[in-house]
């Protein structure tokens, strides 16, 4: 096992949101391990003590596991003896420059601001045909989960197309140059096929709230969806 003080250990397994359950989860241990609180080479808890300690279902924690694994943070072994292991040693990563590890939340701040605005808008000024080539775009990027550059080429598509669809110049301007920002960021953390393929159920279940003239729940998941991109940085973001 860790070997963790006890007030430490409450900290880092505390339970979850469940709104974004999958990401804090990823936030909240590739942070204890970034931080040194997961030690190379410790032992996690077993998956029933873990999900118990998150308040979270099994299959969310082994989504969140995998994704861990896939970025290099954890392993798995099996029979007598196995279980999760923090990797020893960590993933290698380039560190990004402290300028932008000064102000990355706040680039995550105005990237809300700005897709909270564009999913209300969308809701309601969306014409079908943007509504379907949105929807197209999710299903292209669900064949580009290992293919991370075109993967993310996509999503920028994606979420300018959601701009384009409120029919707002300076939206789209906004929209685009916020993009620009994430992208600079999200180049610097590992790209876990797990974690691609959340991000775009989400980016589904916009589009149908779009074609439901819902912006209420569009503004909802728009948030879920960027809180959980905020997760994930905090996560896996090195430094």
């Amino acid at each position: 096992m860790s070997g963790l003080g006890g007030d430490v250990e409450e900290t880092i397994f505390a339970p979850v949101r469940s709104q974004t359950a999958f990401e804090e989860t990823v936030d909240r241990l590739g942070t204890a391990i970034k931080l040194g609180l997961l030690k190379p080479g410790a032992q996690l808890p077993p998956e029933r003590e873990l999900c118990a300690m998150l308040g979270i279902a099994r299959s969310t924690l082994r989504q969140a596991l995998t994704a861990l694994a896939q970025s290099g943070h954890l392993h798995a072994t099996r029979g007598r003896g196995g279980g999760t292991f923090v990797a020893d040693p960590p993933p290698p990563a380039q560190p990004p420059s402290p300028e932008l590890l000064a102000e990355w939340r706040d680039v995550c701040d105005w990237r809300l601001s700005v897709e909270l605005g564009v999913a209300v808008l969308a809701a309601e000024r969306a014409t079908p045909a943007e509504l379907d080539a949105l929807a197209a775009i999710v299903d292209e990027i669900d064949e580009l989960l290992e293919d991370f550059p075109a993967y993310r080429q996509a999503d920028v598509r994606f979420h300018v197309g959601l701009a384009e669809a409120t029919d707002s110049a300076r939206l789209i301007g906004a929209m685009t140059e916020a993009q620009g920002a994430m992208t600079d960021l999200i180049a610097h953390i590992a790209h876990p096929p797990e974690v691609l393929d959340w991000a775009n159920a989400q980016h589904r279940r916009i589009v149908g709230a779009l074609r439901a003239r819902d912006g209420d729940a569009a503004a909802r998941l728009v948030v879920e969806h960027l809180r959980g991109t905020e997760h994930i940085l905090a996560g896996l973001l090195p430094g």
